[in-house]
């Protein structure tokens, strides 16, 4: 068995701490005090004092859905969380950020079929990293079907601006969960969730079974004939901030111009051509 990265084992650490269900007064001050040292807007959401645990303050939901356009013209964000690099796939190469490339091959791993590999090169990608102090739960971001999902075991280094400079294929080396999508005119979209420091655990409610951050490094893909899901569904949640990944295959899309820009779940990141 594969012995386990100390970023795995810190976030363990990490994830007992903000699932304990302290005294009401503790939690609390807890609670208050990580939504002031971060700044959280919780105007969407309940007080900070009516979560039981630090995690589900992390997790929180939305009091009231937010409006978005639905039509079939646009994908819109997954997630509130800041578009660190994006653009054109260069054949089979995507950037983590400026200057830093690798492969979607590699990331996509050998369970994606090679017909499904090929419509992505030359393709479109965007990347959006969760902060802490975001919203984190995820939502799909265009109506599709669900074809098939990829559980890749892995480390947990940190997402922020510092690793994605330094740490050569960081997103190849993290733990992540890949969705292939396919819209009703048979184009096809991949997300990919890729778990950090601290985001030991990844939900997804539609697949119970995927567990993240746990003893193994056994690859696991999950199928499926008929799951239809709709435009701002709730996918699941980071427990913490991350990173999600957008690719879409050639000549699919027209990004919106966000890089380095700050977008919330529900704005247009992209249209169809």
């Amino acid at each position: 068995m594969t012995k386990r990265h100390i970023t795995n084992k810190i976030s363990d650490y990490f994830h007992k701490f903000a699932t304990t269900e302290f005294p009401s007064t503790v939690q609390n001050i807890i609670n208050t005090g990580y939504v002031k040292l971060l700044g959280l807007d919780m105007s969407e959401f309940k007080a900070p004092s009516s979560y039981k645990t630090l995690n589900k303050l992390f997790t929180r939901a939305l009091i009231t859905p937010r409006q978005f356009d639905g039509s079939l013209d646009n994908f819109i964000s997954p997630a509130d969380s800041f578009v660190s690099a994006q653009g054109p796939i260069k054949g089979d190469t995507a950037l983590q950020i400026k200057g830093m490339e690798y492969s979607v091959k590699e990331l996509f791993t050998e369970n994606i079929s090679d017909d499904n590999y090929s419509k992505m090169i030359d393709g479109d990608f965007m990347n959006m990293y969760l902060s802490p102090k975001d919203y984190h739960r995820y939502h799909m971001v265009y109506n599709c079907k669900i074809t098939k999902l990829i559980h890749v075991p892995g480390k947990l280094y940190p997402v922020n601006f510092k690793y994605l400079n330094k740490q050569d294929s960081l997103f190849i080396e993290n733990e992540r969960v890949i969705l292939e999508c396919v819209t009703s005119d048979d184009k096809l979209f991949y997300m990919v969730f890729v778990g950090a420091l601290n985001v030991g655990k990844m939900i997804f409610e539609f697949e119970p079974k995927v567990e993240t951050n746990i003893d193994t490094s056994e690859i696991k893909v999950y199928e499926y004939e008929d799951l239809s899901i709709q435009k701002a569904d709730c996918l699941g949640y980071f427990k913490m901030g991350s990173t999600v990944l957008m690719f879409w295959e050639k000549d699919m899309v027209n990004l919106e111009n966000l890089e380095n820009q700050k977008i919330r779940f529900t704005d247009i990141i992209s249209t169809v051509k």
